[in-house]
């Protein structure tokens, strides 16, 4: 429905004057996005929260989540990459990814000893850890998500500049006041940003977590069942969940989930980082046993993860994800509101896991495996100008496509390469599991 996604990015460019207000009030350059807001676009998230444990007021840092930012821009591009919707882009895409990158140039600093630069005193999707023990400053440095997504934000805002007709592109870094300098240094950052990591290859969740100690996990599970939110029970124990090795959501995780191998493999390349064919199965490994999934979206990016390794853990989290809010697995919070992100998410499993649905420059890629629990999968899609329909069985994968005056374009089809017209139907013989 590319119509509501479209009126959603909307929303976040009628607000872009908000988020460069946000941004100048801090010192920073372009649009720097709240981490929660309504209406109007101003920064909404609450100064503290009651521990309902402790009954103890604690300060609350999540608006420190600058990668809100960083989805902004995914979103755009993802949308644009589906679409084709040039007008969009021209008119409020372009401006939004160049705004994003202009705000991570400037809140990253050049670290001369490293040679890399740095994104410090900020807190990472795992939302536990905001603070290093014993620090009185909110934030931590260098979370690996944050860096690399803002390494990738930047990449694609030098890609859009190329995208947009030489009238447009002369428009906004005019009126944007884009220099020459400026776009060199994006260059310099999106190849020279700084991921830690340790223990032989796994990306460490943001700068010092090898240093952390480990969890009794077997202990707090017997004493409390539900260790859901460790953060609170911890707080309550007057202790803290940024002592541990531990996490909400593990958000190195989140990498894999938004991107392909070989897309993470060419951003570690592009930094000068090796990324070999085990980084994924071993950072899964590393990072799953110590996640509490306190959130109902991390089972969403678990069952992901997991989808092609694990498929029977991989479809213990999607149920779990589907039970969110029917089952109310957070025990009180479904009163509060829905969780329509795990919602959409549980969607998006059944459509993107199963097709292995991606798009990749000009190609729309299929690389199709059908979860042994379903027997078929019928799904509409909308891809530029094309209303195609799949039908997904153990054996075969149909694509039909509706008349109309869209542009032939590439379909791959378990790396199957061929054009694909409107109005014509073709049926994939699939290769066996």
């Amino acid at each position: 429905m590319p119509e509501i996604t479209r009126s959603l990015l909307m929303y976040r460019s009628r607000r872009l004057g908000e988020a460069r207000a946000a941004a100048s009030r801090a010192g920073y350059r372009g649009a720097m996005f709240p981490w929660q807001s309504g209406s109007d676009g101003r920064e909404e998230t609450q100064a503290a929260n009651l521990n309902p444990r402790s009954q103890r007021w604690v300060e609350d840092n999540s608006y420190l989540q600058r990668h809100v930012g960083s989805a902004v821009a995914y979103n755009v591009w993802q949308y644009f990459q589906v679409t084709r919707d040039l007008e969009f882009l021209h008119s409020h895409g372009a401006e939004l990814i160049l705004d994003i990158a202009r705000f991570w140039s400037s809140f990253a600093t050049f670290d001369p000893t490293r040679g890399r630069y740095e994104i410090r005193g900020v807190v990472g999707p795992d939302e536990f850890h905001d603070a290093y023990p014993g620090s009185s400053a909110p934030g931590i440095d260098n979370n690996a998500y944050t860096n690399l997504m803002a390494v990738w934000v930047m990449c694609r805002a030098l890609e859009v500049l190329e995208l947009l007709s030489k009238m447009r592109r002369a428009e906004l870094i005019t009126r944007l006041g884009l220099t020459a300098d400026e776009l060199a240094r994006w260059r310099e950052l999106s190849r020279k940003m700084y991921i830690p990591f340790h223990d032989q290859g796994i990306i460490s969740q943001f700068e010092g977590y090898e240093q952390l100690r480990e969890l009794d996990w077997q202990t707090y599970r017997a004493r409390y069942g539900n260790i859901q939110r460790l953060d609170l029970i911890l707080e309550a124990e007057h202790d803290s969940a940024n002592h541990y090795k531990l996490s909400k959501q593990a958000d190195v995780l989140m990498l894999f989930y938004l991107f392909s191998a070989e897309e993470l493999g060419g951003l570690f390349a592009r930094l000068g980082y090796p990324f070999e064919r085990e980084t994924i199965p071993r950072n899964v490994a590393y990072y799953a046993p110590r996640a509490s999934y306190g959130s109902t979206l991390c089972r969403v990016a678990h069952a992901w993860v997991l989808a092609r390794s694990d498929r029977p853990r991989a479809m213990d989290f999607f149920v779990e994800a589907l039970q969110s809010d029917v089952g109310d697995v957070q025990q009180g919070t479904t009163a509060e509101g829905i969780h329509l992100g795990a919602m959409a998410g549980t969607v998006d499993l059944v459509q993107r896991v199963s097709t292995g649905i991606e798009v990749s420059g000009d190609v729309l890629k299929l690389t199709p495996q059908l979860p042994r629990e379903m027997k078929r999968l019928d799904m509409r899609i909308r891809y530029r100008g094309h209303a195609l329909d799949l039908r997904l069985t153990r054996d075969t994968l149909t694509v039909s496509g509706a008349e109309g005056t869209a542009p032939a374009f590439t379909l791959s089809v378990d790396g199957e390469v061929s054009q694909f017209d409107c109005g014509s139907t073709r049926v994939f013989h699939l290769k066996a599991e």
